[in-house]
């Protein structure tokens, strides 16, 4: 292949693998012991096995270790010697914690965060702003509770609720946890572990007004919408500028009661009303932030939807409607590689020049993930590499010009 530039020697899923830090993956085997207990089915085949699930949108035990066997040429880039089968890959899922998996996330997340801020962002707050929210992934068996009411046809599906944290400046999860889908949210709180001065937005399912105090004692800020049974009292209006936003309606110091050890205490807020325009409602948000605008608190609980479109984005690219055990350490290692594999596809995003829809960009990703072609200058130019690939290869194109 000598200095070709074209035409490259591995194939473009082996290159995605490249951005896998081996020293993380190094620290986690040695933390968890991963391999103490396997002749062959390691800790990095298990992982390349998944994301290979991931990424090529294999939806059964049979169509992953099928794909991979059609591979088996080309895992030797990847230092695999032989495609793992079914029986492997399902005890693998079974057996290996999902903690590795996680911890191999959060590893990488630490080495590329610094390459995922977006430059389009210019509000200083940003900077400070994490964004709370969870997702239920549907499961066809109840091994976890559904959340909300059952049916009363009896139909209902287990689901797993993701409880996610992320940095707004970063726009990936950089706090995970998973539990039962009837599990209340506003347990995942404690978890958190923001600098001072922080502002953590969330909707009003974790509504906690112990927590929002303890937050309050901290010096971290909370935006959040107000449920509307909420019981309160106004003790002083905020006036208005005279070039206020005209959605701003409302903007009060108000007090809430709670129970802190037994005891009713009084928690001292904000109270911000809002029109929307848009879905033609009024919205109401509380917070314990003073210093800021009525128009940039509401500005920053618009922002929460990123999280929504984060969502929106892992379940469209790396759908998780098929898991390929009946467990919940199965089902959790899937997701956590879903994750890595989004993560991987960020940074790829992040190093080309070309700006990409997300979708389509891992759409191309995974139609070509057996081609020789530079992935780099692939994403930059797709139909240049892949011309200059057949010509240098010495292949007919299916579709001559």
């Amino acid at each position: 292949m000598g200095k070709n530039t074209h035409f490259f020697g591995q194939p473009i899923f082996s290159q995605l693998l490249s951005f896998i830090d081996k020293s993380v993956l190094s620290q986690v085997k040695s933390k968890h012991q991963s391999d103490r207990y396997y002749k062959k089915f390691d800790t990095w085949q298990h992982l390349v096995t998944m994301l290979f699930c991931s990424l090529s949108g294999a939806t059964s035990l049979r169509e992953l270790s099928t794909g991979l066997l059609a591979w088996q040429n080309k895992l030797i880039h990847i230092g695999i010697k032989t495609s793992p089968k079914r029986s492997t890959i399902s005890d693998g899922n079974s057996k290996r914690p999902s903690v590795v998996f996680r911890d191999i996330y959060m590893g990488l997340f630490e080495k590329h965060r610094h390459i995922l801020p977006d430059s389009r962002l210019n509000m200083e707050v940003i900077k400070k702003l994490f964004i709370v929210d969870s997702t239920v992934i549907s499961l066809f068996k109840d091994i976890l509770r559904v959340a909300g009411r059952p049916r009363k046809d009896g139909k209902s599906k287990g689901g797993i609720k993701a409880h996610v944290m992320i940095h707004a400046a970063e726009l990936m999860p950089c706090l995970i946890r998973f539990t039962e889908g009837v599990r209340h949210d506003h347990t995942f709180l404690k978890h958190l572990n923001v600098p001072e001065g922080s502002y953590i937005v969330m909707d009003k399912g974790y509504t906690d007004y112990l927590q929002y105090a303890q937050w309050s004692d901290r010096g971290i800020f909370f935006i959040t919408r107000m449920k509307d049974n909420a019981v309160y009292e106004s003790i002083d209006d905020i006036d208005l500028p005279d070039d206020k936003d005209q959605e701003i309606i409302k903007d009060e110091t108000i007090t809430l009661e709670y129970t802190a050890n037994g005891n009713k205490e009084t928690l001292k807020l904000r109270r911000v009303v809002l029109w929307d325009d848009t879905k033609s409602k009024i919205m109401v948000f509380l917070t314990n932030s003073f210093e800021q605008e009525a128009a940039t608190i509401a500005g920053i609980y618009k922002y929460r939807w990123q999280i929504e479109l984060l969502f929106k984005k892992l379940k469209q690219n790396f759908p998780l409607k098929y898991f390929l055990g009946d467990n919940q350490n199965a089902i959790e290692i899937q997701i956590w590689c879903s994750l890595i594999s989004l993560l991987l596809m960020e940074v790829v995003r992040k190093t080309i020049k070309r700006k990409w829809a997300f979708s389509n960009m891992v759409a191309l990703v995974r139609f070509h993930m057996v081609s020789y072609v530079h992935l780099i200058n692939f994403l930059n130019d797709p139909e240049k590499e892949l011309k200059e690939s057949i010509k240098n290869q010495g292949q007919t194109s299916l579709f001559p010009t």
